[in-house]
């Protein structure tokens, strides 16, 4: 696939189209745009340090304890592919406020640009084979602007995949302060909206 969007636009059109009160999830790639883009939310969960992966669960917890906020989970492809089994986890559970972003670039971005195995990975028909009733594939940012607010307002769980370009020479994101302080600030926000 040639046409491929910069992340950090993508994130952009994210970002103008949340509502208030939604948590974000972010990790590895998306973390590092996020933060760059502005500042953060109190209920932005910059997931760094983190483990490739592990965004996703992440977010399926999340959903399933604040069930009446929507919960949107940033992950790239080779996050992904590193728990495929939760795809399957989240059709079962069916929080209807998950968002699950699968930002596909067809490399392991911060760990050197290592292709993924099967670089064109089909992640919409996988979402949809895991039981996962709505999804949607955008490749082109124009499109992905217009159509995010409908898709994001689609009832979960929902699959978004992002066919966005690899970031050059890109390198994992840095921690925007001390984790247990950012976890507690960040459950402190939970309870207060």
């Amino acid at each position: 696939m040639s046409a491929r969007m910069p992340l950090r636009e993508t994130l952009e059109v994210l970002r103008a189209e949340r509502r208030s009160g939604d948590v974000v999830i972010t990790s590895m790639g998306s973390a590092r745009e996020w933060m760059a883009i502005g500042p953060l939310d109190p209920l932005d969960f910059v997931f760094v340090p983190s483990s490739m992966g592990e965004a996703v669960p992440l977010g399926l917890g999340m959903a399933l304890a604040q069930p009446t906020r929507r919960v949107i989970a940033c992950s790239g492809d080779g996050s992904l592919l590193m728990n495929l089994g939760s795809l399957v986890t989240i059709a079962s559970e069916a929080p209807e406020n998950l968002v699950v972003l699968i930002f596909a670039n067809g490399v392991y971005e911060v760990t050197g640009a290592q292709p993924i195995p099967g670089r064109d990975v089909d992640f919409a028909t996988m979402a949809r084979a895991s039981g996962i009733g709505s999804v949607f594939r955008f490749s082109d940012i124009a499109a992905w602007t217009v159509g995010a607010r409908t898709a994001l307002g689609e009832r979960g769980p929902l699959c978004i995949v992002l066919d966005v370009a690899p970031v050059p020479d890109a390198v994992g994101p840095r921690s925007p302060g001390p984790t247990l302080a950012r976890a507690a600030a960040f459950a402190a926000a939970l309870q207060q909206r």
